[in-house]
Parts: C-alpha cells; structure tokens; sequence
C-alpha cells in the first residue's frame, strides 16, 4: 500500500488528485489560471469540495478561456450565479472575471502567465523535506509577494494562503511530506 500525504485522506477523488497531480509542475497559462481561479473559490471551503465541482466550473467558464472570460458581462454574471455547479458568490464570480483581465494584461507584459508566476522562484520548484503535514507551512515570503504583487494588478481572492496553496498544487513548491511516495517521484521531473 502506497503512503501518501495526510491531508488527503482516503477519498478516492482526493487521492487520485494526489497521486497524478498535485505539486507536478505546471507551465501552461490555461492550467495555470484555471488553478488560480478554483483556489479563489476554494476560499473558506474545502479543497474536495472543489474538486467535486471542477467540471462544471470547467463546463461554465468556457474551458478556462481567459480571453473569453474577461468579456463576460451581466448575462454571464447573472447565468453563473444560478449555476448550481459552482460556488454561487458573487464576489468570487466577478473575481474570476476581473482576474482572466488581470492575466491577459500579465500576459501583454511578461509573454505568458508562466512567465509571470514561475519568477518567483526563478523558474525551479522549491524541494522541501517536511517529516510531518504539521510543518508544512500555509504562507511563506514568496507566496506574501506573490500576493501583493497580483492585489497591484488588481486580482481578487489572491491572499498570501491561497497563493501559497496555489504554489503546491501547480509545483512551484514540492510540499509532499518525504514519507509520500509522491515525493520523490515529484522532485525527479525537475
């Protein structure tokens, strides 16, 4: 039987996210905001819960289109707030919108939302070596900057504590406890 980390339980959706996708490294702008976007609506609830309803959050932003999505208006406001398949709040829809806006304006500046985000630890993946979930911590300088660094550019639901769950789902940051068999597997794709 494979150990992995605690936090995710025995859920069999939870621990195939676990398994395949969690702290792999993503550089892909369409990932990229899609994990920016479900972490702001993660805010408050459940990381499960979440992943529960990432298809329809798929389904209803058009594929995680940012183009398409900074064009949304009030019939789209008004269409996702009835979307019982998403979290129907209203500040974290119009978040989700101003923020395809604040990706396309990175995007004109830096060549790419990868560009932008993957500065901030120069381009590699931190490798931690936590012994317990206990140490693993919920911000760190980086995700501090992060943070206000997008806030600048006018993003919602980017606090220090979602950048930095941002930063181990997308792998900027290898946060797998090291008696995960994940793990090791994660540090050597770098």
């Amino acid at each position: 039987m494979k150990h992995r980390c605690e936090w995710c339980g025995t859920d069999p959706l939870y621990e195939k996210y676990h398994d395949l996708e969690w702290g792999v490294p993503v550089y892909d702008d369409q990932i990229l905001f899609e994990f920016l976007i479900l972490e702001g609506a993660q805010a408050g609830l459940s990381w499960l819960t979440i992943l529960k309803k990432r298809e329809n959050y798929r389904k209803a932003l058009d594929g995680f289109d940012c183009k398409k999505i900074a064009q949304y208006g009030d019939p789209d406001r008004k269409r996702l707030l009835a979307d019982a398949g998403i979290v129907r709040n209203r500040l974290k829809i119009d978040a989700t919108i101003r923020n395809a806006q604040g990706t396309l304006a990175i995007q004109k500046e830096f060549g790419s939302l990868s560009q932008f985000l993957w500065s901030y630890v120069d381009g590699t993946p931190i490798q931690n070596h936590w012994k317990d979930i206990s140490e693993v911590p919920v911000s760190t300088p980086i995700s501090d900057q992060m943070s206000k660094d997008l806030k600048k550019r006018e993003f919602n639901f980017v606090g220090s504590t979602i950048c930095y769950a941002f930063m181990q789902a997308v792998g900027m940051v290898n946060d797998h406890t090291v008696d995960c068999f994940r793990h090791a597997e994660v540090k050597s794709r770098i």
